[in-house]
Parts: C-alpha cells; structure tokens; sequence
C-alpha cells in the first residue's frame, strides 16, 4: 500500500485563515477533488452549544471555503444534519457559520429537508460488513451527495463509543438517516462500510481538521478542552484518522474502525506508512483518555453490555422517544447550564482561541473575499 499524505502545521489566530490554505496545498486538495463538480462542506455540529472541541470551529470553516477557492472550487454549498440531541439550525447560529455562509454566498442545505434533497436506496458495489444488515430494508442515502466533492470538517477529539472521532465519523450524519442510532452496537465497521459507500458515490473527498483546542474526555460533547494549537488535513480519511489518534496518545491501529478500513485498503492507518508533511509530531503524544460521563454508561450498556439483547424494545419502539429525551435533559439542561457553559465562557476569555471565537461573534474577522 503506497503511502498517503497528511499534513499537520502549528498555527496562531494570527495566521490560521492563511495556514488553513497552506495545509490545503501540501496536502493536494487540488488533485483530490473534482473542479468541474459541486463540493459539499459537511461541518461537524456535535452539539448546537458552540463547546470548544465538539464542533467545526468557525476559522476551520472560512479556511476551507478561501482553500477551496484558491484551488479552483468554485461551486461550494454545506450540508446539515440533525440528530436525536442536536439543532443544525441553532448549532450553525451559535457557532458562527452563518456570518460566513453569506459572507462568501455559500448555499446551505439540510439533509432533512424533502425540498433539499429526498433519500434514496443505494446498493453499494462493495461487500457490506454491517450496514445490509442493520437495515434488511434497504440502505438508503441523500441523492443530493451523488457525483459531488465532499470536505468533511471534523475536530480532533475523543467519542466515547469510538474512542477517537474525525473524518470517518463525519460522514455519519450526513449519509445515514435519524435512524442512524440503530448502528451503535455496530459503529466500526459502519463507519467503514460508509467509507466505501463514499468512496463510490463522491467525485473527490477531502478532511481538514481542526486540533486548535482538542477534545479530552468523554466526547463528542462532554469533553475537556485543551489548545493544542494544531490543524490537520489529508484526502485519506483512514490516515487523518490514524494521525489524530497518534496524536492523541491512542494506537491508531488498537481502534477498531482504523484498523478495519486499513485492512480494506480505504486507506492507510498505519502510521509508519503514512507521508506527514508539516509539523514534526513525533513527540506528540498527549495521552487522552475517553472515561465516561454517566450517560455514557447506559449507552455501553444498552450498545455493548448486557441490555443488548433489549435494543429493539428501548430504541425501535416508541420507548426511544424516553432515551431521546433522557440525552436531551441531560445535555442542555443539566450539563450546559450547570457546567459546560462556564467551561466554554471561561475558554473565551482565557485563550487565544477563545478570543479569536468572541472576534468571530462581533463580526470583527474580515479577510478579503477572492474572486
């Protein structure tokens, strides 16, 4: 297997919107997408509160928009999702993204919306690990995503069912349903099985993420968050993966969806074998770690515990609606409130990045629009 590139740089608030271009071009975007074809920018809303780590980071947005163009992308929208705990309408507001939405005249679509795009049976080309048998019915997909670029926009953090989370993970909102929760007990080899199905239907794909402040702990959104200062991106997603995980302090290939995909060959996830340009993070090792947040413990209960054998009663009978609203309660009104806001107000005033997120808030970040 040859080897695939990932590029990683140190960057500032000072220079991220022009390193953001740069880590695009020594990672050859250029080559990895299609110029002729639409690309969809497919953000990361893990949780609407604008929590540093768990979601897209409003600079990583711009930056991909001004490398996209730089590249010759022209035809750019952004595709949102919702799911069981999260508001693409209110994550988009509170993270920022809408200023530049219309800033730089991007379309926004929204994969739930029948008048955006309707969804439709696909049967990949290649051989299913699980996703044929979590849904017998047939696996159904956006017909909006066929014969585009995609540029998922993930951040470098921990996932309390997946240990780490990044590009792979960001197709999973996007190309599975509100049933997607019907995977969990089988979310490795889905996001595996969701590679190859992007694999066909895309004309490029593309990851740049986002290591600015890293998500420690129990994420997507209960994390602890540490600048880090860093940016990735790669047109492998198995390797960018790899990467961030090593950087991390995980071993890319102990974590199954890794190490699955690199079996596969949809990429590379060893990182020996990976090209890093940039950056020298051999030395970095930041030794996360997932642990668990109390919901999470029925969650490996119900998914990988005893309570497994009782999934279709708590998640496929109206019984679910009590779990949904379990996470909800928990979530925004408990965790936000009595913490997490705190955690994210004093982020703003105590770190760069925070600062540069309150510029982003004012509207006080303007870069020249190119033509």
């Amino acid at each position: 297997m040859s080897k695939s590139i990932v590029a990683v740089l140190k960057t500032t608030p000072d220079t991220v919107l022009d390193d953001y271009q740069r880590l695009a071009e020594m990672a050859a975007m250029s080559g990895a997408l299609d110029k002729s074809a639409t690309t969809i920018l497919k953000d990361n809303i893990s949780w609407h509160f604008p929590f540093p780590a768990a979601n897209t980071t409003p600079w990583q947005m711009e930056g991909a928009i001004l490398a996209l163009r730089e590249s010759g992308c022209s035809d750019i929208t952004c595709v949102q999702n919702k799911t069981v705990v999260t508001d693409a309408f209110k994550g988009e507001d509170l993270n920022n993204y809408v200023p530049i939405f219309k800033r730089y005249r991007i379309p926004v679509l929204f994969n739930f919306k029948e008048e955006d795009m309707k969804w439709v049976t696909y049967k990949p080309k290649a051989k299913m690990h699980v996703l044929d048998m979590i849904y017998p019915e047939g696996i159904t997909i956006p017909d909006y995503f066929f014969g585009k670029n995609i540029v998922h926009l993930p951040t470098v953090k921990c996932h309390i069912y997946t240990t780490t989370t990044g590009a792979m993970k960001n197709a999973f909102g996007g190309l599975l349903n509100t049933k997607r929760h019907y995977t969990h007990s089988w979310i490795h080899k889905t996001l595996v099985d969701l590679l190859s199905i992007q694999r066909e239907i895309h004309s490029g794909i593309f990851a740049m993420m986002d290591g600015t402040t890293a998500g420690n702990g129990p994420g997507p959104r209960t994390m602890y968050p540490v600048v880090k200062d860093y940016i990735l991106a790669s047109a492998d997603q198995v390797a960018i993966d790899a990467v961030a995980a090593k950087m991390m302090g995980f071993d890319p290939l102990s974590i199954e969806y890794i190490r699955v995909a690199h079996e596969d060959r949809l990429g590379v996830g060893d990182v020996r074998d990976i090209e890093i340009v940039g950056a020298d993070i051999s030395n970095e090792s930041w030794r996360f770690h997932v642990g668990n947040n109390g919901v999470s413990l029925f969650g490996n209960l119900a998914w990988f515990g005893p309570l497994r054998g009782m999934q279709k009663l708590f998640f496929r009978t109206p019984m679910v609606h009590a779990f949904i609203f379990g996470s909800e309660a928990y979530h925004d009104y408990y965790r936000w409130p009595l913490k997490d806001k705190r955690v994210f107000e004093e982020w703003k005033v105590n770190t760069h990045w925070g600062r540069l997120f309150q510029a982003y808030e004012k509207g006080e970040v303007h870069t020249p629009i190119p033509a």
